[in-house]
């Protein structure tokens, strides 16, 4: 059995790190090297994000969270690309995404919808 946490970071934390991959590459015009350095991962992998060759698969599941994924996902990519926050302290606003998600009593994955 998988707890919910495990289950929201398969699905969703791909795609909240591919959004801010996306936005501060386009948007604040940072290298894929330099996005790499500031989400604390590979030039490659920012690479997959931007080409969506990763964190795609389960997009038209979420298409009731895009907004507050990508909403959030702006707000971090600004904060990171002005060294206002670090990748670590991005996993306090996507634990804010995972509790919203999971607010259902019973806590096991098998009962978790998005």
């Amino acid at each position: 059995m998988e707890a919910r946490c495990e289950t929201v970071g398969k699905l969703i934390l791909p795609i909240f790190r591919s959004l801010i991959a996306k936005e501060l590459v386009t948007t604040h015009k940072l290298t894929q090297v330099e996005a790499a350095q500031k989400l604390g991962t590979t030039q490659a992998a920012i690479s997959q994000y931007i080409n969506s060759k990763r964190a795609i698969k389960t997009t038209e599941q979420l298409t009731n969270m895009l907004p507050t994924l990508q909403a959030m996902a702006k707000e971090n990519a600004k904060q990171l690309a002005t060294n206002e926050i670090t990748a670590e302290e991005i996993t306090l606003d996507f634990c804010k995404i995972c509790s919203n998600i999971c607010r259902e009593p019973t806590g096991h994955s098998e009962d978790f919808t998005i």
